[in-house]
């Protein structure tokens, strides 16, 4: 049953506080983009050109810093790398407000460089603290987290900036990461298991690990990224504001429902499958017509496949790297989600502008399948053989190998795998962006 799956989970020490403490820390990290864009516009009375370069050097800046920083997670533990960023972070918020235009668009770089590896590191310890069998429902279950944070974190930013204004925003957003950071720090939760730990595994080079496959994966999670921001944008687009935010919301609400059943199957499904099905289904959601309420029915099917196209994602990296390596694996994850929300925002604005939100639609789930397609080929091609990583035939959970099949170490294998992501989207003047670390 899927509570009892639920449940087993929920049980495992540690593990609710981590799921309530990342899904808390998630949401000022959310809300920063937001708070920028309207401090630029609103208090610094720029236009939103200069907000969107700020918002891409603070992406530029979370792309390069996401691995880098996983990567001292690996090797000096959370403590430290939470500490460090968490300071760095409490200087720039605080010192945001008095900043001319000049200063904080590099500001914005370092702050991206140095953003607190909360996303990422949620995942790695539910790696580490989950059992392997249970990882489709942790991971489900951040997934969900993830989600709630998104729908909080930009409208409460919206919400803060009208009421006191961009100035006393900053400040509370610091304040928010400083509470992120010290909860973290406090909570200290494990980035290996006890059998990783005890095995004393040394770091694995990365020519080991980071192969044409996991590049696949990577691509295809920023192919995923893409096609979700553009909907969000289209969205935008085809119907008015107001009507607009609720058809968003929705669409959130379809995510944590398909969420919530993928974890509790007893067998994950492939990541190809839902990340390329979330895309084909994106594809004639632009033709629909008669309101907004036909626009939430044809979002519907593909809206179920966002959270478990998530999941089923980090579950596929996870089982792609050796612990030793699974913070920096998380971090390049997080880049993909980055760079496809990155990506999304000026070619779906050019497709908006010059063809209509049909197109975009259309045109952003077929870009999103290129990726899924190439990442089936390459996975059928490569044979995996990473110390300390899951047996291969896990890439592919909807087909995976009895026991009997899976080589011994070092062997190789081909098989088919498969990936996908899905992130939240900084649009129109709300992007909502990963994980994303």
């Amino acid at each position: 049953m899927a509570f009892d799956r639920y449940r087993r989970v929920l049980a495992l020490p540690g593990v609710r506080a981590l799921l309530l403490v990342g899904m808390i820390a998630r949401i000022p990290l959310t809300g920063t983009g937001m708070t920028l864009t309207l401090h630029v516009v609103n208090h610094q009375k720029l236009g939103f050109l200069q907000a969107g370069l700020i918002g891409a050097a603070s992406m530029a800046g979370a792309a390069i810093g996401s691995p880098l920083v996983g990567r001292f997670v690996d090797r000096r533990g959370l403590r430290p790398v939470m500490a460090v960023t968490t300071v760095v972070q409490l200087c720039l918020w605080c010192a945001a407000p008095a900043m001319p235009y000049a200063v904080l668009l590099p500001g914005a770089l370092v702050g991206g460089l140095f953003s607190q590896p909360v996303f990422g590191a949620v995942r790695q310890c539910i790696a580490a603290m989950v059992p392997k069998e249970n990882h489709q429902t942790g991971f489900a279950l951040d997934s969900m987290g993830v989600e709630l944070s998104y729908m909080v974190g930009p409208a409460l930013a919206v919400t803060c900036v009208t009421a006191f204004g961009s100035t006393a925003t900053m400040y509370g957003v610091a304040a928010g990461l400083v509470g992120a950071g010290v909860a973290f720090y406090l909570l200290d939760p494990p980035t290996r298991s006890a059998e990783e730990a005890a095995g004393h595994e040394e770091a694995v080079p990365r020519r080991q690990w980071l192969r044409p496959a996991l590049f696949a994966l990577f691509g295809m999670v920023t192919g995923l990224t893409f096609v979700l921001t553009t909907t969000e944008l289209a969205v935008v687009a085809m119907l008015k504001a107001g009507d607009a935010g609720l058809v968003v919301a929705l669409w959130c609400a379809y995510s944590l429902v398909g969420g919530f059943v993928y974890g509790g199957l007893p067998r994950g499904l492939s990541p190809v499958l839902l990340a390329g099905g979330l895309c084909a289904l994106t594809v004639p959601v632009g033709l629909v017509g008669g309101g907004w309420w036909w626009l939430c029915l044809a979002l519907l099917p593909s809206g179920l496949l966002c959270a478990p196209a998530l999941s089923s994602t980090v579950d596929a990296v996870n089982r792609r790297v050796p612990a030793a390596a699974r913070g920096e694996a998380m971090g390049l994850h997080g880049t993909s989600l980055t760079i496809g929300g990155a990506l999304a925002g000026p070619i779906a604005g050019g497709i908006l502008d010059a063809h209509g939100p049909a197109w975009a639609f259309a045109a952003s789930g077929v870009a999103g399948l290129v990726p899924a397609v190439i990442a089936v080929l390459v996975w059928r091609r490569a044979p995996v053989s990473v110390p300390g990583a899951t047996a291969p035939g896990a890439m592919f959970p909807g087909a995976a190998l009895p026991e009997a099949a899976v080589p011994e170490a070092g062997a190789a294998l081909e098989v088919p795998g498969a990936g996908g992501a899905v992130a939240g989207a900084e649009a129109a003047a709300s992007l909502r962006a990963s994980d994303g670390e």
